[in-house]
């Protein structure tokens, strides 16, 4: 006969205070996470509550790329964190992989007995990894990422009863996280050209006044460089208005694939782009927008016909404090710039106020 297992009166009353806690923790972590719309504030708020729940000394968060799948480390509490942070696993790679690819929890008491185990991952950052408690960061049977605590060689194994708890943590945070990425992806389609995927000409008036600001309190310069295509109308006349905007895209992306990650684009209105340049002279200003009319002059666009259409714009440049006291006058001075470039045959670059050679 199996022998039944008893508690003591003392031992239930410690699991109920003990579960009393895990669910009041729960309800708060519920309330923190999902009260917060950015990411970063998302990602520091399940640190936060993951260190005081469970108390993990090992652990990270990553999160899963929709494009190529790939699992990147976000947040990494570990003594080698400086070395994973940014580092990617391919798709199904490693417990973590697994993880994400399958969708189900996973707790691995020896790593060395598991093949899934990404072993070279351990050794590069040289880490003694022994066991892995792994959970999927799962919201309507799409995974967003995993949550992974890790146990190295001395530690006591992982309680197999902390998984639900585990569970419910990664609950939370997959809500939290998919609310914060539908709120950025919202704010950016508001921010954003939908056909160039530069920004739009509303943002673009408060880029510049934050900038022309910032220049004015810390006595730096700004330029603003403002292009318009040449003879649009004629292709759109001879290629017809699809063609056109294809090249209208076309241009945001190679304006995008050109400038520096502090510099913003935006696309004007109709073929007119600008580009703000923070902590930029005159000088700076026009050698960029030289650069980017010979990368203008070797792209090569298509006609549906497979024709080659060769395109040339007219680039105008001006800098604040230098050419205008505001950003309304830095704009007025960067499009009298590029009008005075069309009018002086077009294909080249004008800075306000310069006489041409």
């Amino acid at each position: 006969m199996v022998p039944v297992q008893t508690r003591h009166p003392e031992q239930i009353v410690d699991l109920l205070s003990r579960r009393n806690a895990e669910l009041a923790s729960l309800l708060e972590i519920g309330k923190t996470l999902t009260s917060s719309l950015e990411l970063r504030d998302v990602l520091k708020g399940i640190m936060a509550h993951l260190e005081r729940l469970l108390q993990p000394k090992i652990w990270s968060l990553l999160l899963k790329d929709e494009e190529t799948g790939e699992l990147s480390f976000e947040i990494a509490v570990s003594p080698v964190s400086d070395e994973l942070k940014g580092m990617r696993l391919q798709p199904g790679e490693g417990i973590a992989g697994w993880v994400a690819e399958h969708g189900e929890a996973l707790l691995v008491s020896d790593v060395s007995k598991d093949e899934r185990f990404a072993r070279h991952v351990a050794l590069s950052v040289e880490y003694p990894v022994a066991s892995i408690a792994c959970v999927p960061l799962k919201i309507r049977e799409r995974v967003l990422g995993v949550l992974e605590l890790i146990g190295v060689q001395g530690d006591e194994p992982f309680n197999p009863d902390n998984m639900p708890l585990l569970g419910a943590v990664a609950d939370f945070a997959a809500i939290a996280i998919d609310n914060a990425c539908s709120y950025q992806r919202i704010s950016e389609l508001v921010i954003t050209d939908d056909l160039t995927g530069l920004y739009n000409a509303r943002h673009f008036h408060e880029l510049i006044e934050y900038e022309v600001e910032r220049a004015e309190r810390y006595g730096s310069q700004v330029s603003l460089l403002f292009l318009d295509l040449d003879h649009f109308k004629d292709v759109n006349d001879t290629y017809g208005h699809l063609v056109g905007s294809r090249i209208i895209s076309e241009v945001g992306h190679l304006i995008r694939g050109h400038i520096r990650s502090s510099d913003r684009a935006a696309r004007y209105g109709g073929d007119e782009y600008v580009v703000v340049l923070p902590n930029t002279g005159k000088q700076g200003a026009l050698v960029m927008a030289r650069k980017m009319l010979e990368r203008l002059h070797i792209q090569q666009f298509q006609a549906d016909s497979g024709e080659i259409i060769s395109m040339t714009a007219s680039f105008g440049v001006a800098t604040f404090p230098d050419d205008a006291s505001d950003k309304t006058a830095l704009i007025r001075a960067a499009d009298t710039a590029m009008y005075a470039a069309k009018e002086g045959g077009r294909d080249e670059v004008r800075g306000y106020g310069a006489i041409p050679d």
